[in-house]
């Protein structure tokens, strides 16, 4: 690269950082070759999405086919949007800036359902890639077009650095006996505010959310301290709220969920939480926040297994596609298939295999309530690798052949 073209780029990664600050979403930034020379990345995109190699270069290419003031809206294969302008200087393409991910539509299960199956994903992944998706900025046809705007008047032309003029600050007189109150006020406050999270932790790490319920009714001038600090209230309470999501990441682990679970549910709150526009979006936010992770101790715990059947669930949970049997877990976990069996059942009320089954059962409702992908196609998707066993095991579950549960949502 030339001293020019280094001292060009400079200018942009100035400019993209302004784009990061103020939109809060990921900005990119492309040199002509398709190589990302700056990355400002609040989203962890999943593993199994990260596709980007050739994405852009066919985002430059697309650029250089177009006039400067064109921008592009470009759509992935996994429903991730982004939009880019071409960075252009007497005619020539030095590269491009690139915003996104961003989804234009609230997802739905059926829209994650639908990923997985038009991209032969994981059907394992479902519950990382609900998060992830869930924590993305959701874009108005408006709110696009804006962007694209911004992002081509910012692409042609260069960057100048502004100059801060600021008033003269005030500091208040301080008052001993107000400071005095504060301190015996605080004291109180911080005290109860650690028993009110110990009581929250043990609720979450039992999946209780009857328990949390009457925790937050109990308890509500605690969850908004921040109200109350007058000179940044939406900031002090995203960093009130920050500390929750930390203290319900630590619940979920003792109550014997994965981290695997914890990763995603815990990185999807603290983007929404700094994306959090006013404090009763804040309030509303916690309480949704404290629920799911209920919901994530009643669906993923392991808590009250021995620690091969753990392993066992844990392993079914990750690798659910895959072909599965007693003698594979055993193997896997190193441990006597005889004696995995009898513990399994003992602790969970099913043999391994109906374990299995169900689990698989579950996850192929939510395809075939979809009606978009074939039966055959589901069973293999779910780790069925036997049609008529498939049908046998899901009329055997839900009293439905799969055909007769997908007609009753087409």
């Amino acid at each position: 690269m030339s001293e020019e073209s280094k001292l060009f780029f400079k200018d942009f990664n100035k400019k993209c950082t302004i784009l990061n600050v103020i939109t809060k979403m990921d900005v990119q930034l492309i040199d002509q070759d398709g190589n990302p020379t700056l990355q400002l990345i609040h989203h962890h995109i999943p593993a199994v999405l990260q596709n980007f190699d050739n994405e852009y270069i066919t985002i430059n290419e697309t650029m250089r086919q177009h006039e400067a003031n064109s921008y592009y809206y470009y759509v992935n294969s996994f429903g991730l949007e982004y939009i880019a302008a071409g960075i252009w200087r007497s005619g020539i393409l030095y590269g491009s800036v690139l915003i996104g991910p961003f989804i234009s539509s609230i997802p739905s299960i059926g829209f994650v359902s639908d990923i997985l199956s038009k991209n032969k994903l994981p059907v394992s992944e479902r519950k990382q890639l609900e998060e992830f998706y869930t924590s993305l900025t959701v874009i108005s046809s408006m709110d696009s077009t804006s962007i694209g705007d911004l992002l081509v008047n910012i692409c042609t032309h260069e960057h100048i650095d502004s100059q801060l003029i600021a008033s003269d600050i005030i500091t208040p007189p301080l008052n001993k006996e107000k400071l005095k109150t504060n301190i015996t006020e605080s004291k109180t406050m911080i005290e109860a505010r650690y028993q009110f999270e110990k009581r929250l932790m043990d609720a979450i790490a039992r999946g209780d959310k009857e328990e949390i319920a009457r925790i937050v009714k109990e308890s509500n001038s605690l969850i908004h301290i921040s109200d109350r600090i007058p000179e940044s209230p939406i900031r002090s309470a995203k960093n009130m709220t920050l500390v929750m999501n930390t203290v319900c990441r630590k619940a979920a682990e003792r109550g014997g969920v994965h981290p695997i679970y914890i990763h995603t549910i815990s990185e999807k709150f603290a983007i929404l939480i700094e994306r959090a526009p006013n404090l009763p979006h804040l309030k509303k936010l916690t309480i949704v926040m404290l629920n799911e992770y209920c919901d994530l101790v009643q669906t993923f715990s392991t808590r009250n297994y021995s620690s091969h059947v753990k392993k066992a669930v844990e392993y079914i949970h990750l690798h659910l596609e895959n072909p599965l049997t007693l003698h594979d877990l055993a193997a896997t976990l190193h441990v006597n298939p005889s004696h995995l069996s009898r513990k399994f059942k003992a602790e969970t009320t099913m043999n391994i295999i109906d374990y299995i089954n169900q689990k698989r059962v579950e996850e192929a409702k939510l395809y075939l309530q979809r009606g978009n992908v074939s039966i055959t196609e589901i069973a293999f998707m779910v780790g069925f690798n036997d049609l008529n066993y498939f049908s046998r095991v899901f009329k055997k579950m839900t009293s439905f052949t799969p055909s007769q549960y997908m007609k009753r949502f087409t």
